[in-house]
């Protein structure tokens, strides 16, 4: 198969570098040009310099060299939107569109009807695992569309991640990560009160996050993430005003169905707190900060 990666960033790059060592990889993209322009050089691939740029790999070309399948990764709704509504007329029928990025359900609906209406398969795929999962290639890979597309999918999917699982319609897979993000919200909070705690008790924090980090309270954020409180230090794995957008969707999600939901309401609070001081780009493990605050105001 031969496949184009839309979105180069934090996540992007290295799911597109595991596609290349798949063998699978053709040409990337990146709104900032540079960053594609390097990984090409690097990997040995094409560098679209625009999104019209796809139109070349798939009309006036042999068929060989056709694009079977193109991958996106991108932070927002309306990025995903305009990629798609750009990219429709542009790529041959039965080419097939694999969205990794976070958004809403009804999102993916959309672009999937408008790749649809031109006899293009969508499948939207979110994945969960952080930049470390990504290195790796073994991301959790949530999916949802038409059955036939996620068997097709099956090789690019498995270059990418480690646990692959078909949700159901399109919006399914959008829908699992949501659930997801709800869950990381809750964790996340509980870990950097429970280290705030600790700290405050004056127990030792790293042998504890090694004992604890096998115990029945642990989690990949507590074992992954700890750490980052421990050190005062908060390097981008997974951004707080990313987090902060994803879980903007849930609560709109659950709105619809006239719920509310407080664990992401109170999750919201905090990360408007933290953007309002400058530290909407570092992680989320940053939420510490506001935690240890309880203990030492």
């Amino acid at each position: 198969m031969r496949v184009a990666f839309l979105g180069l960033g934090a996540m992007g790059e290295p799911m597109a570098r595991n596609l290349h060592k798949a063998g699978l990889l053709s040409a990337v993209w990146n709104r900032t040009s540079a960053r594609a322009t390097s990984l090409a050089a690097e990997l040995g691939c094409s560098a679209l310099p625009t999104l019209a740029a796809l139109a070349s790999s798939q009309s006036g070309a042999p068929p060989d060299a056709h694009l079977d399948a193109v991958v996106l990764c991108v932070s927002a709704d309306a990025d995903v939107l305009e990629i798609v509504t750009a990219m429709a007329p542009l790529l041959a029928r039965g080419t097939l569109v694999i969205d990794c990025s976070t958004v809403s359900a009804d999102t993916a609906r959309r672009a999937a009807a408008l790749l649809g209406a031109r006899g293009i398969d969508f499948l939207d795929c979110p994945v969960s695992g952080g930049v470390e999962g990504a290195r790796q290639g073994t991301l959790a890979i949530m999916c949802g569309g038409d059955a036939a597309a996620f068997a097709r999918a099956q090789p690019l999917l498995a270059a990418m991640g480690r646990t692959i699982t078909h949700f159901g319609a399109t919006g399914a897979g959008q829908a699992a990560k949501a659930t997801n993000q709800i869950m990381c919200a809750g964790i996340i909070r509980a870990v950097a009160e429970a280290m705030a705690f600790a700290r405050a008790q004056g127990l030792p924090l790293e042998p504890l996050v090694e004992t604890l980090g096998k115990g029945a309270g642990s989690s990949w954020y507590f074992v992954n993430r700890a750490p980052n409180m421990i050190r005062g230090s908060y390097p981008a794995g997974f951004r707080v005003r990313l987090h902060e957008k994803d879980l903007k969707i849930c609560r709109d999600m659950a709105a619809q169905q006239g719920v509310a939901l407080p664990v992401v309401d109170s999750m919201l609070a905090e990360y408007a707190q933290l953007i309002a001081r400058g530290h909407g780009d570092e992680d989320i493990s940053a939420v510490y900060r506001l935690k240890h605050e309880l203990f030492d105001p």
